[in-house]
């Protein structure tokens, strides 16, 4: 007989944790930008700063990224449904350090020299690619907050916030064409976000609990198809 998802109980965390979790994840999640900062007043931003800036605000906006879109498949296998409280946080940073790494092209770059910029957005696709995901993380930005989700309904709103995945897949292309030679950590974030996104297909995503639950009883993991949904 298939488990039940609610046989292993979920065990909610002390309260000490559950006070410090979003200080600690808005800490954690502000470290890189401090790095980056303590790297530039030190000096220590190599021969070519712009590059450095670019490449750690684009790739901290695809770990964000990844990071947000894991946390549902990770609360449904370990029955820790503190971390949906967190969720909403990530994806905010996923949104600022996309707006740090578009900033550093816009200005360090361009100087905003629009006359240069909007030729480049149409004409290099990689910047096209980047561009299309910031655009899709916008609308994304905009209704993250409790308002939002009232205003438009669960289930609307449970719609739009799929585009997470289409920004995350834009921002893997942008960088697969910005990288010129080794597409190994391009090739890695596409893998990643494949894997999340099989994680929340429908028959997938209800075999999570029941493998917390079996798991909970010490018992093997499924390995046939008896219990998908």
């Amino acid at each position: 007989m298939a488990a039940s998802p609610r046989a292993a109980r979920d065990k909610p965390a002390p309260r000490f944790v559950e006070r410090a979790l979003k200080p600690a994840v808005f800490a954690a999640a502000l470290l890189p930008l401090a790095l980056l900062l303590w790297r530039f007043r030190t000096d220590d931003l190599g021969a070519n700063p712009l590059s450095t800036i670019t490449n750690s605000t684009g790739e901290w906006t695809l770990r964000f990224l990844c990071i947000t879109l894991a946390v549902t498949p990770l609360r449904r296998l370990t029955g820790w449904n503190q971390l949906q409280r967190v969720r909403r946080m990530l994806g905010l940073f996923a949104f600022f350090y996309a707006c740090l790494h578009l900033t550093t092209y816009l200005w360090l770059d361009k100087f905003f020299a629009w006359r240069e910029i909007l030729p480049d957005v149409v004409k290099r696709k990689f910047i096209t690619a980047g561009f299309t995901g910031w655009l899709l993380m916008l609308p994304l930005a905009a209704t993250s907050f409790g308002a939002a989700v009232r205003w438009l309904g669960g289930k609307r709103w449970q719609k739009l916030h799929r585009l997470a995945y289409a920004a995350a897949a834009a921002g893997v292309v942008h960088y697969f064409w910005l990288v010129k030679a080794d597409h190994r950590f391009p090739l890695t974030y596409g893998a990643l976000l494949a894997a999340l996104l099989v994680l929340r297909l429908p028959p997938v995503a209800a075999r999570l609990p029941r493998l917390r639950a079996r798991l909970a009883r010490g018992a093997p993991a499924p390995t046939g198809v008896e219990d998908t949904a």
